[in-house]
């Protein structure tokens, strides 16, 4: 592909065609850029087509909580533990642990919870914007989501991630067994007690919701390279060349929405960003057996469930293992061992297996707006397990600073130099 210099005064090329980079892609064409979409895989093939599907619109308690790290050796030594780490990453992993220990002090907890807020709550209404129109309005569906417990003492709203939610509004009650399995009669009848958060909602097939959006990219004029970006050359406030194989293109601007990878194109630029890739592993089973009315999770064994096209999703685990390690085969099978502990009746094999890497930062929050000193380039990555629900209004923010528009949100506690 070959851009000249006209056309690259109004080309921004946007790196990931994940929901983010594609949300960021739908938003900058709806004002009249020029855009290229460059992935090595196809739109929505990373961690957008493996997520459990979930508009966490009230997800606004950080991952790192007063105290909870205690918690951690006990996961990791655990049979069932929802986190493993490969001990080889240790040494590299160590300053980012020590970020997310420190990002759980009680006063960055309210920060970093007003932050996650403001990013996601409006998820749902934007996707249904979205959509509208298009004839893929049934993609998005309400829901609630519904926290099992077999022991309904656990079932506890004051509990300080609960107490977060229902600070910011959040609609939660606890129901009791009989109300549970009327709600949802696939689940194991060793629940007994569940704490429901309503005004959620969900896709019903995480993929399709970005082969949609990615269409509407497409016939607004955008263009996808199945390319790998190798290096980023900035000009101050003139532009930016991005060096793929064989060929270097000039673009106006750069979005930098690469998921996991976005932190190592940027660091030769001098902005260092603790991102690691926080794996997440999903299981598909057919379906036949059981159906879930809504999301579902065990928050003691750390797995989700939720029916969508194709069958049943349950998804898990937090694996460190870095960008270049093959999956961990055990993982899987306690996922599926912990799903038959969740819904009894799912029948046969999982029909598919996948794992993919989530871009974690250490204060869950992630990295939105310019890169520091460098003004062409602009990021959005970082969203951990929240990419789908904060990819509309990212792209939004992208949007409106690649065009000057003013903004209604404060972007400071996502700058990439909080880290410093």
């Amino acid at each position: 592909m070959t851009v000249s210099s006209a056309e690259a005064k109004s080309h921004i090329v946007v790196i990931g065609a994940g929901i983010v980079g594609l949300c960021a892609a739908r938003e900058l064409l709806a004002r009249r850029f020029k855009i290229s979409v460059i992935d090595p895989n196809p739109p929505g093939g990373g961690c957008s087509f493996g997520n459990a599907g979930v508009f966490a619109v009230w997800s606004c308690a950080p991952l790192s909580l007063p105290g909870e790290w205690k918690l951690a050796p006990a996961w990791l030594f655990s049979r069932n533990g929802p986190l493993s780490i490969h001990w080889r990453r240790l040494p590299a992993l160590t300053p980012w642990l020590l970020r997310f220990v420190r990002a759980g002090r009680a006063d960055r907890v309210a920060e970093i919870s007003g932050a996650m807020f403001a990013l996601y709550n409006s998820g749902l209404d934007l996707y249904r914007e979205i959509l509208r129109g298009i004839g893929h309005e049934d993609l998005v569906r309400d829901s609630c989501y519904v926290y099992a417990y077999r022991d309904p003492k656990r079932a506890d709203l004051n509990q300080t991630a609960n107490r977060i939610k229902r600070e910011r509004g959040a609609p939660m009650r606890i129901i009791g067994s009989g109300e549970l399995h009327e709600m949802e009669p696939a689940l194991s009848h060793e629940y007994r007690a569940a704490i429901v958060t309503e005004r959620q909602g969900r896709t019903l097939n995480p993929a399709r919701l970005c082969e949609v959006i990615a269409n509407e990219v497409r016939i607004a004029g955008g263009h996808f390279l199945r390319q790998q970006v190798r290096a980023l050359r900035p000009h101050g406030d003139k532009g930016c060349d991005i060096q793929i194989d064989g060929e270097v293109l000039r673009a106006a601007r750069v979005v930098v929405a690469a998921g996991a990878w976005s932190h190592k194109l940027i660091a030769p630029l001098g902005v260092h960003v603790p991102l690691e890739a926080g794996r997440g592993y999903h299981l598909m089973y057919d379906g036949d057996g059981a159906r879930l009315n809504n999301s579902v999770t065990d928050p003691e064994l750390h797995i989700a469930a939720s029916s969508i096209e194709g069958g049943l999703r349950i998804s898990g685990m937090m694996e460190f293992a870095g960008l270049e390690a093959p999956p961990f085969e055990r993982n899987f099978r306690t996922l599926d061992r912990l799903a038959r502990r969740l819904i009894p009746d799912l029948g046969g094999q999982p029909t598919s297996e996948w794992v993919g890497h989530r871009p974690t930062t250490p204060d869950t929050l992630p990295v939105i707006g310019p890169l520091p000193n460098h003004p062409s380039i602009l990021l959005a990555f970082g969203h951990g397990q929240l990419g789908l629900t904060g990819a509309p209004l990212t792209g939004r923010i992208i949007g409106a600073l690649a065009a000057g528009e003013s903004l209604n949100i404060d972007l400071t506690p996502y700058r990439a130099d909080r880290f410093a």
